[in-house]
């Protein structure tokens, strides 16, 4: 079984899903999500669990459509970097 989401940020609630699954009896041959932050956290969480990933988006390419269509500025970039960087400690 492929299970699919929405959104990965650190992957927790997705690969509890993926134990449920397994506890069940289900053989889970991957994930494939929409979005990802891309997180190193959630890297590692994919592959200490054994479960491959594939998304269909993340964060570096929305980011670089929100610059290319104007959405966001340049200056904004460094900001959007930090946050990506550090997400739990930013602005704090």
């Amino acid at each position: 079984m492929v299970v699919i989401e929405d959104l990965i940020s650190t992957g927790k609630s997705s690969l509890q899903a993926v134990e449920a699954l397994r506890e069940s009896g289900l053989h889970v041959v991957g994930m494939v999500a929409i979005f990802s932050y891309g997180f190193a956290i959630a890297n590692q969480n994919f592959e200490d669990a054994k479960v491959p990933l594939v998304t269909l988006s993340n964060y570096n390419s929305l980011i670089e459509q929100a610059v290319e269509t104007n959405y966001i500025d340049k200056t904004e970039l460094q900001t959007l970097h930090d946050w990506r960087v550090q997400p739990e400690t930013w602005k704090k």
